[in-house]
């Protein structure tokens, strides 16, 4: 069944009431005051112009606009608009002379005013109907314009939500891998020491990808349920780590859900475990997460520098993080802060981002 929008017809709507009320303004005004009755021929005349200035409002809008003036070729436009006006003054000429108008209006006025009306000589221009002319021309040419103004922004602004959408998708794709050959890495360095252990990172691998490949791929996803992948990953990466790891997780309590990118944080976490643990040295690993409004969302992510080799099995290239301030450039234009203190006095590598999450560009790119 077809839906009705009134969308559809609100520009044909528009049109009909615009040349309405033109046309009731324009077939009812007299060119004499006072109790003059025009002739039927008269008001024929005026029936008629107001149809040629429907056709020259519709002729320049549609041909002399797009054609001349789009193409640059502005001296033919001008020319055009220059011709059409001479056109419509002949034409209007040559209906006054075909229906003896002149004669009939000097009858009228002689039996309403009782004297005849003073002769004319010459040529005479028909004033009224120049400037309406005039005033069709321009109006159809303005509106044309600014349509075409408003058609190209449009079109601008879409290929641009498109390069942003084609740019974003790329940079999740690169990141997703990087979280799976990482996760991976680790699973196999456990299979060495703890088989059953193995399975369970096997389990929460798989449930951790079903949320990156599925529940995430319409766009963004809620709070709750990226902080949710977050512990999961956390959880996953201690199954490798000793006593000397420290990992502390802070979480809002309770969490307000807000829309947010998917997997915008994990490249953090994925920095402070690859830089922040060794085999032989002790560190600590700690991740906070706060809310103090619905719509500002903090991260503190904190690791122990080390002076050793790391244990990373991974053999990042260190994409993550570059993907990840690309991807806040792109979503959240202007509403982010992120700070990064590569030696605290406590030392310690920092990261600190501060987001202002509502609407992303992901929710209106999805």
């Amino acid at each position: 069944m077809a839906v009705l929008t009134p969308r559809r017809y609100l520009s044909p709507l528009i049109h009909v009431l615009v040349w309405g009320l033109f046309g009731l303004t324009f077939l009812l005004f007299q060119p004499l005051t006072g109790r003059l009755t025009m002739p039927p021929q008269f008001w024929l005349k005026q029936g008629l112009m107001f149809c040629v200035w429907i056709s020259l409002f519709y002729l320049t809008a549609r041909v002399t606009v797009p054609q001349l003036l789009f193409q640059g070729r502005t001296g033919w436009f001008v020319l055009a608009l220059f011709g059409t006006t001479v056109a419509v003054l002949l034409f209007s000429k040559f209906l006054e002379s075909a229906l003896n108008l002149p004669e009939l209006m000097d009858k009228a006025f002689m039996a309403a005013a009782g004297r005849p009306r003073l002769p004319r000589t010459g040529f005479r221009i028909d004033t009224m109907g120049l400037l309406t002319t005039m005033f069709v021309l321009g109006i159809s040419t303005s509106i044309t314009v600014v349509q075409k103004w408003q058609h190209d922004a449009q079109i601008r602004q879409s290929l641009e939500q498109q390069r942003v959408s084609s740019e974003l998708s790329v940079l999740k794709a690169q990141i997703n891998p990087h979280f799976f050959f990482n996760t991976l890495n680790n699973i196999y360095a456990l299979t060495l020491l703890d088989g059953e252990q193995a399975r369970t990172a096997i389990h929460r691998l798989s449930r951790m990808m079903r949320y990156v490949l599925y529940d995430t791929a319409s766009g963004p996803t809620l709070l709750s349920q990226e902080i949710a992948f977050v512990q999961d990953y956390i959880t996953l990466m201690q199954l490798r780590l000793d006593e000397r790891v420290t990992v502390t997780f802070e979480r809002p309590e309770p969490v307000r859900d807000v829309p947010v990118a998917p997997m915008l944080l994990l490249p953090f976490l994925e920095n402070a475990f690859k830089h922040g643990v060794a085999a032989t040295q002790a560190s600590t690993i700690y991740i906070g997460l706060r809310q103090p409004t619905p719509d500002v969302l903090e991260l503190e992510v904190r690791n122990t520098l080390l002076l050793l080799p790391s244990t990373d099995l991974s053999g990042s290239n260190g994409i993550g993080l570059a993907n990840t301030r690309r991807r806040l450039d792109l979503l959240y234009p202007g509403r982010f802060n992120l700070l990064v203190d590569d030696h605290t006095p406590a030392n310690e590598f920092r990261v600190h981002l501060t987001l202002h999450v509502g609407e992303s560009r992901a929710a209106v790119l999805a």
